[in-house]
């Protein structure tokens, strides 16, 4: 009895002392866990459980995929594949390179009308800013005059309309010498002064009709080359047999790159002419101006002339 209570003794001592080591290795191991990406070690690894068929011979192994072939590839959609003819950059210049021969050829017109319509304006603006100062002085100066004469010399010989009014009056007057009817030499100098007014008019609108027509015309040219980029946007998009906007989109850009330049060609046209129609009526009525005073010198001249054939009558 003796000797079993001992031996019991004994084994639940070395019981306690194992679960003791068990217990320290245990919390060792929770207080130093196993690094996230640590591969396991080979004794460690689950062997897999899915059976492998055997391979016969002549046979492919399943387990390896087929390799594409160029018919798989070209049955990829075609709205996936890398487009290289779209440009990268859609900017104006790159637009005009990438176009069709006409829409280049309507551009280039368009951009050479502009051109001209702005030649136009910086010319006009000097001609008519320079040619009104001058028919102002000249007015100025011709203001006291008294006679014909007078106010030629006090022009000198300045190249301007009112010189040449003086000019046709005078030469109308020498002309009629001797003619006793005052209202048939003032007619005659009327009709001078008229086409003289009248190609001055002439003279001065000149570049006006350009302005006119470029104002007019250049939003239909633009839509022209417009439409036609469209057309081969269409036939382009039927050839390709894919909507995709990246297809789609820089033809349309071209196109309608012709009705901007179009419109920016035609509303600068249209406001320097709306702009010269009125500083040239303004300059016409400075001619009519000149007109009246020549004929006011002339009919002076004709009243004093008769007056003194009058005096010399009567001594």
């Amino acid at each position: 009895m003796l000797r079993t209570v001992l031996k019991l003794a004994a084994a639940l001592a070395i019981l306690s002392h194992a679960s003791l080591g068990f217990a320290q290795q245990s919390a060792q191991t929770q207080q130093q866990p196993p690094a996230a990406n640590q591969p396991l070690a080979q004794s460690e690894r689950p062997l897999a459980q899915v059976p492998v068929a055997p391979v016969r011979a002549g046979e492919a192994d399943p387990s390896i995929a087929p390799a594409a072939t160029a018919a798989d590839m070209d049955s990829t959609p075609k709205s996936l594949k890398p487009l290289s003819g779209v440009p990268h950059e859609l900017s104006p210049w790159s637009m005009f390179l990438s176009a069709d021969i006409l829409v280049k050829v309507v551009l280039s017109g368009l951009v050479f009308a502009s051109l001209i319509t702005w030649t136009v304006f910086i010319g006009k603006t000097i001609e008519l800013s320079v040619v009104r100062r001058k028919l102002r002085a000249a007015l100025a100066s011709v203001r006291e005059a008294r006679s014909l004469a007078e106010a030629q010399f006090s022009l000198g010989r300045k190249d301007g309309v009112l010189s040449q009014l003086l000019d046709a009056a005078i030469h109308e007057a020498n002309l009629s010498d001797g003619i006793a009817s005052d209202v048939g030499i003032k007619e005659r100098a009327a009709s001078s002064f008229a086409e003289i007014s009248r190609a001055e008019a002439r003279r001065i609108r000149l570049g006006m009709g350009l302005l006119a027509t470029i104002g007019s015309t250049s939003p239909f040219v633009g839509l022209f080359g417009t439409v036609w980029g469209i057309m081969n946007s269409f036939i382009g998009i039927s050839k390709a047999q894919t909507t995709n906007l990246a297809v789609v989109a820089p033809g349309i850009a071209e196109a309608l790159l012709a009705t901007a330049i179009g419109l920016a060609a035609a509303i600068p046209a249209v406001i320097i002419y709306n702009h010269f129609a009125r500083v040239t009526k303004t300059y016409l009525e400075l001619v009519a101006r000149a007109s009246g005073a020549a004929a006011r010198l002339l009919s002076r001249d004709l009243d004093r002339g008769h007056r003194t054939m009058l005096a010399r009558a009567a001594e």
